[in-house]
């Protein structure tokens, strides 16, 4: 008997300071119209808190993260964390009109998730029309123990590859609607870190 309550409290202790070494963190996302210049051309696009690529999110193995999204935009957006397994909480996932409905305009949503049993580089980016190639950014989820499966890198640099697009990407889109055909090819590819 002595043995079980032993190895419940051993555990229960191993439970608690892994739940105890867990983080919140908080990340606070401004989708908004933005001009940028590129190619000695200005455009306006749509980006998070005026950054293209957006912001990186780092996190450790454990970690709960929430995301407040308010939509200044002109458009209904998404995000969805591509990569990111959504263990209890599909919700969060971000396929438009499959795991929630869009963020209108002038509205707001709050992401909540865990990234429990998950490491690696991966991304996010919307989940709404062709908005993803302005809208999105590298997502770091660290190994808890700090341990990697290979000798520790010297830096970490995460580069974001895109497409570059002389004209708005929702006018693209609407564009190959109303003629059938595919989307416009972007005039550039960019590597951004």
């Amino acid at each position: 008997m002595k043995l079980i309550e032993f190895s419940l409290a051993c555990a229960f202790s191993l439970l608690s300071s892994s739940f105890a070494s867990a983080a919140i963190v908080e990340h606070t996302f401004r989708v908004q119209n933005t001009t940028i210049k590129r190619f000695c051309e200005e455009q306006v696009i749509v980006t998070v808190n005026g950054l293209f690529p957006g912001p990186t999110i780092s996190v450790c193995e454990g970690d709960t993260v929430i995301v407040h999204v308010f939509n200044e935009g002109p458009y209904d957006i998404t995000l969805h964390w591509h990569g990111v397994f959504q263990l209890f909480s599909p919700w969060a996932d971000g396929p438009e009109y499959v795991t929630q409905c869009s963020i209108r305009p002038r509205s707001s949503y709050a992401y909540k998730f865990n990234v429990t049993q998950q490491e690696g580089t991966v991304w996010w980016h919307a989940h709404a029309s062709y908005l993803r190639a302005t809208v999105h950014g590298a997502f770091i989820i660290q190994p808890r123990s700090g341990q990697f499966p290979f000798p520790k890198p010297y830096k970490q640099i995460p580069l974001i590859l895109g497409d570059l697009y002389k004209s708005n990407v929702e006018d693209i889109t609407t564009e190959a609607q109303i003629t059938g055909g595919g989307p416009n090819t972007s005039f550039a590819f960019t590597t951004m870190v």
